[in-house]
């Protein structure tokens, strides 16, 4: 089999994608053709291969843990909307003056998700279920509040590192004959342009309030028009029947990190971690909603299913799309386009083809974090023998990962940002797309400039 051979599922995944807007069909002849490359050709065992894929994939703990809190968010956020906590809290937030404008509403927003730099999953749904009630109210788009937290959590992640993000990356860069891996790592921060960028243009947006590309339509027509929402249905409650299970996920999840890390937040299990807080919060907020007496005891069961049964669709999206990724990496499609890579003879611009190959296989298989596993022992040696710095280097493989993240149809967290936000998936995709490649595009010119530097001095 061609090497070459090995994009051809991601690709076919992305032109579904685009031409149907139907994420399912996409992700579903992908992993079918990617099973059935590896089955010699045979179509037949690549549809049977695919299942026990999926079976696989089910037998992972954090998979299962991923799949698991996705469906008892919705009934989180279920039961705080019957409560009436999300109409109370924007209440309170709008009453206040804290959100009571559109920049301040996407100021909030931004900033909370940059203080939860701890996990991105978390980041993206406690920001999305607090957003989304204030954007609904001052006529933004969903698809706005998607790209908010999107192009938050993950740049945020991937720069302050004290999270899983650093204690991942530190584990693969410790293979190596550093005398100081974690001052490597460090030494990321300021060299990581595409993070510093896009949190930029974030802050530029929700300032200046004007937006550009598709997303510039998305909010013309929610400012004539706004959709009405569910959150915006029930009678204000009190804002702590919202205020309590968010800050009941967020800081037990801090507070399972460091139990699971045996004391260190960084060798914690995000996935764990998050599971047992979210159930934590959905208990929380179901105590909450018992406690006004706005349902009874059979109705409270029928609410948590209820809001379960809203995010189904999405988890079946995320499902599909931790399929594909594991059986890229069977396929072998990261190993190839980091071979790409390895074959370029000019040392000053390896910094940034390291960077849109890291954009491109993150991009295809829908993941930063596999990326970074299968680019950061190509980086680190094709630095060390170029004379790169290989901090300039890692952080190019750190930023390609996110970029490719933030413009992929499959990548599992914007498919969580899309649910997080209540908005269509392709049309986050299409609507962020714009800015991603801005971006993208300025951290290029900025990883040929340092490599030039880098090499010459």
């Amino acid at each position: 089999m061609s090497d070459w051979l090995t994009i051809a599922p991601p690709i076919l995944a992305l032109a579904i994608a685009v031409w149907t807007r139907n994420v399912y069909w996409a992700l579903g002849v992908a992993i079918w053709l990617s099973e059935t490359l590896m089955a010699g050709f045979n179509p037949a065992m690549g549809l049977l291969n695919g299942i026990e894929r999926g079976v696989s994939v089910l037998g992972g703990g954090g998979n299962t843990r991923i799949l698991l809190f996705c469906l008892i968010i919705g009934a989180l956020i279920e039961y705080m909307r019957r409560s009436g906590g999300i109409s109370g809290m924007v209440d309170w937030l709008v009453r206040t003056g804290a959100a009571g404008t559109r920049r301040r509403a996407g100021a909030v927003t931004t900033l909370v998700g940059m203080l939860i730099f701890v996990e991105t999953n978390i980041s993206l749904l406690a920001t999305g279920i607090m957003g989304r009630p204030l954007f609904d109210r001052l006529k933004m788009s969903r698809e706005r509040l998607a790209y908010i937290i999107d192009s938050t959590s993950a740049p945020i992640s991937v720069l302050i590192l004290l999270n899983g993000w650093g204690a991942y990356v530190l584990a693969l860069i410790s293979e190596y004959s550093f005398s100081n891996p974690l001052s490597v790592l460090i030494a990321t921060v300021p060299l990581n342009f595409y993070a510093w960028l896009t949190l930029a243009v974030v802050w530029v947006t929700v300032f200046s309030d004007r937006t550009f590309g598709p997303l510039r339509s998305v909010e013309a027509e929610v400012r004539v028009s706004p959709v009405p929402t569910d959150e915006q249905s029930d009678a204000p409650g009190h804002p702590m029947n919202m205020g309590l299970p968010l800050a009941v996920l967020v800081f037990g999840a801090l507070g399972f990190m460091v139990w699971t890390g045996g004391g260190n937040i960084l060798e914690g299990s995000g996935s764990q971690s998050i599971l047992w807080a979210v159930c934590l919060a959905t208990a929380t907020a179901f105590i909450m909603l018992a406690r006004t007496r706005r349902a009874s005891e059979k109705n409270l069961i029928e609410t948590g299913f209820k809001g379960m049964g809203d995010l189904l669709p999405a988890v079946a999206v995320i499902f599909l799309a931790l399929i594909l990724g594991a059986s890229l990496k069977e396929l072998g499609t990261g190993e190839f386009l980091g071979g790409l890579a390895a074959g370029f003879p000019l040392a000053w611009a390896l910094p940034a083809i390291i960077f849109v190959v890291a954009g491109i296989a993150s991009f295809t298989t829908g993941t930063s974090w596999g990326t970074y596993g299968i680019l950061v022992p190509v980086a680190l040696p094709l630095a060390l023998g170029s004379g790169v710095p290989p901090s300039l280097a890692l952080a190019a493989v750190l930023g390609g990962g996110v970029f490719g993240d933030h413009c992929s149809p499959i990548s599992d967290t914007s498919i969580i940002a899309s649910l997080a936000a209540g908005c269509d998936h392709i049309d986050h995709v299409r609507t962020q797309l714009p800015y991603a490649l801005l971006a993208g595009a300025g951290a290029v010119c900025l990883y040929l400039f340092a490599g030039l530097v880098a090499v010459s001095g």
